[in-house]
This record gives C-alpha cells, structure tokens and sequence, in this order.
C-alpha cells in the first residue's frame, strides 16, 4: 500500500488551499487563543492536503476522487 498516493482532485486541492489561506493567519488576527489555533492546525492539514493531494481520511476509508489513480 503506498501510502502517499494522490486521492484527490484538482478541483477539490484547490478548495482546500484557499480555504487554507483564511485559516492560517487566526492567531495573528485574533491573537492566541484556543479557537485561533485550532483554526491554524486545521488550515495547515489543509494546505498539506493541497499540495500534496494526499487525504489520510481518505486513505482511511478507501475513497479516492483522483481520476488518475482509478
């Protein structure tokens, strides 16, 4: 099982990037608190998923949106 196989989209990345965009700079905006950090911890899973195309939960339940690896 190769585990950094490419499960997503492009269309799908690409959500994932910009909504990262917005995700990642709550602490600096909201100054530190429990709820900014976990918006920053989510935006960088997200931009991970962006660029690598790599979704673990998807992994984990087997789902693949990628046309290229079906």
């Amino acid at each position: 099982m190769n585990f950094f196989l490419t499960n997503q989209n492009n269309a799908e990345r690409i959500v994932r990037f910009i909504t990262s965009l917005f995700l990642l700079p709550a602490p600096i905006i909201y100054e530190t608190s429990n709820f900014s950090l976990a918006q920053f911890l989510i935006g960088g899973i997200l931009i991970f998923n962006a660029f690598s195309g790599m979704c673990v939960i998807y992994l984990f339940f087997g789902v693949n949106t990628c046309r290229i690896n079906q």
